[in-house]
Parts: structure tokens; sequence; C-alpha cells
């Protein structure tokens, strides 16, 4: 396969996915039903290589581009993987410069509120299987409460919480 095309491919299971295993399903389509180039059994080597190593989940990318084209192939896919990191740069300086237009205002809006969504629906089923007891349920709706009403940064929420739900631990 030709590495641009690979690359390509990549880049669009990369960028249209929301984490890093989510792109789980266009990589198959694409190489292994569409193109070909990529067994069942080769995608399972390849996302359990990427599981066992540190890091994030889409890393497998990386060693689906070896399974695919070797070397080559594995830097296509690392390259697919620091791609939309590089993107966006640009994307906030353009966003900022035009932010004050209404329909770009509500473009910006509307990507939030999916982005809100998406993080909601995949939080949902891990939140499920984690001990979630009444200290947990009550940082997440401290948490919750603290970033829609007022106007606190973020990574004092975060730290907040790490406290709080470390104490018990930490004072037993």
């Amino acid at each position: 396969m030709n590495l641009v095309i690979l690359y390509l491919l990549l880049l669009k299971a990369v960028t249209t996915s929301f984490s890093g295993m989510s792109s789980l399903p266009v990589v198959r389509q694409d190489l292994v039903e569409t193109h070909r180039v990529l067994t069942d059994r080769e995608l399972s080597t390849a996302i359990a290589a990427g599981r066992i190593g540190p890091g994030p989940n889409g890393l497998y990318v990386v060693s689906v581009g070896y399974f695919v084209a070797g070397w080559p192939g594995a830097v296509a896919g690392l390259l697919a993987l620091i791609t939309p990191a590089f993107l966006i740069i640009p994307l906030m300086k353009w966003g900022a410069r035009y932010a004050g237009v209404p329909r770009i205002r509500a473009a910006i809006h509307a990507v939030i509120l999916a982005s809100a969504g998406l993080l909601i629906s995949a939080s949902i089923p891990l939140t499920r299987d984690a001990a979630a007891g009444p200290l947990t349920i009550g940082i997440i709706a401290a948490s919750f409460t603290v970033l829609m009403f007022t106007k606190v940064e973020s990574w004092w929420v975060m730290i907040g919480a790490a406290i709080v739900g470390l104490a018990p631990v930490l004072f037993r």
C-alpha cells in the first residue's frame, strides 16, 4: 500500500474519532475490509501491542502502520497520530481571530456542546465499572456545580477533587 494513502486513511481514523480506541471501526473498515492490506488477527495484535505499552490507547495506530508497511508504515501511523495536535494550533489562532463573527461563535459553541456530550457518553460506561460510592458521587456533583456556576478554573477543581478523593486514604 502507498504510504501516503496509508497515512491519509490513518489520519481519517484519528481525526474522526473521539479518543484512542474509537478509531478502531474506521481502521478496520478501511484496512481490513476495503483495502484488504491487514487481517483481523494482525489488527488484534496491533491493538494488544498498543495497549501493553505505556501511553494513550490510540498508539495502536503505529502498530497498524507497521503491520501494513513495516517501519515506514509505523512512521506514517505516528505522523497520523500527531498531525491533529499540530493542526489545532493554527485552527485555534484562526478561531480567535474570527471568534466575534456570530456564525463562527455559534459553530464554536456547537463544537463545545458536542464535545461535552461525547465526554458524558464516554464517561457513563466508565463510571459503571468504577467503585462509585457516596464520596465519588459527591465529588462529581460538587465538581459539576462549581464548573457550571462559577468562574473557577477547571484545574483548581481537578486539584480539589484529587485532594478530597485521596483524603480518606491519606488520613487513615
